[in-house]
């Protein structure tokens, strides 16, 4: 009888330290996505490197937060309060023609939606007739996004991160005809799948400008909102007045940005200069 309760607590002891076996899994298991999932997708692009040399000479005065990003972070506090007032995601900065600095304004508005940690941004040049963000952030490389669209490059081996909560999309080269690229069915086919992978709170595009091709006016249709960009002292009042229209036709304007103001003293509670 002894040996037979060793015996017993012998098969006891290796029931208990034996591996169970995995049972297979459903066709809906399969499909469930694991804890962190989402936020591993995330850390597997490679972060992005920026020259301090550049941070000034480029005006990203958002880049280290403080004092001077404060215009860029108001603007982005505004921004966020109408995307969650009317349930926003896509965004798009435009403006009439080039030189009204939306690029700069795209860059330095990620960088300070950067530092809203609960939310996750996606920032897209869609610019494609230039490297225009590529340039503002002194990044190479040897695609843009509409090999990505085209389906030469995927995103995750394309895209830049910065931070844990913000992806950019750049263009390293010129795109020959962006505009048949912007009107296609695989672009639209491309930000759904960017927004079921990702699931990014907020997508933010740097558009071409309106006046100087049709290249914006095939593509505004897929955000929900834009921002139209004037430099002061440069865009004229007419010119303002079309653009808007023009944008008004194509999707809600969220607002109009007056950009490279040199006289704001006491607007942001400290002396800025132009930005």
């Amino acid at each position: 009888m002894e040996r037979l309760q060793q015996a017993i607590q012998k098969a006891r002891e290796a029931r208990d330290t034996r591996q169970p076996q995995s049972l297979p899994l459903t066709d809906e298991q399969r499909h469930v996505p694991e804890e962190g999932a989402d936020k591993d997708i995330w850390l597997s692009v490679p972060e992005i490197k920026i020259e301090p040399r550049l941070i000034s000479r480029n005006r990203l005065m958002s880049y280290r937060g403080g004092p001077d990003a404060s215009p860029y972070d108001m603007l982005r506090t505004k921004m966020l309060q109408q995307i969650r007032s009317n349930g926003w995601r896509r965004v798009a900065i435009t403006s009439p023609y080039s030189g009204c600095g939306k690029s700069t304004t795209a860059a330095n508005l990620a960088f300070s939606l950067g530092r809203q940690e609960d939310l996750r941004t996606l920032v897209v040049d869609f610019d494609m007739r230039r490297r225009g963000l590529a340039e503002i952030l002194g990044q190479t490389g040897s695609y843009s996004m509409a090999d990505v669209i085209q389906g030469k490059v995927p995103f995750h081996k394309h895209a830049l991160r910065y931070g844990e909560n913000v992806l950019f999309g750049l263009n390293y080269t010129p795109t020959r005809n962006p505009s048949e690229i912007l009107q296609s069915k695989r672009m639209i086919e491309v930000l759904e799948r960017l927004e079921a992978e990702y699931k990014p709170d907020i997508m933010l595009f740097d558009t071409p400008p309106l006046m100087a091709s049709d290249d914006s006016h095939g593509f505004l249709k897929n955000v929900d909102c834009a921002l139209l960009l004037a430099a002061a002292d440069e865009t004229s009042i007419d010119h303002i007045d079309v653009a808007e229209q023009q944008l008004a036709e194509l999707t809600k304007v969220m607002g109009i940005v007056l950009n490279k103001c040199r006289y704001i003293s006491g607007a942001f509670g400290h002396e800025y200069g132009s930005y």
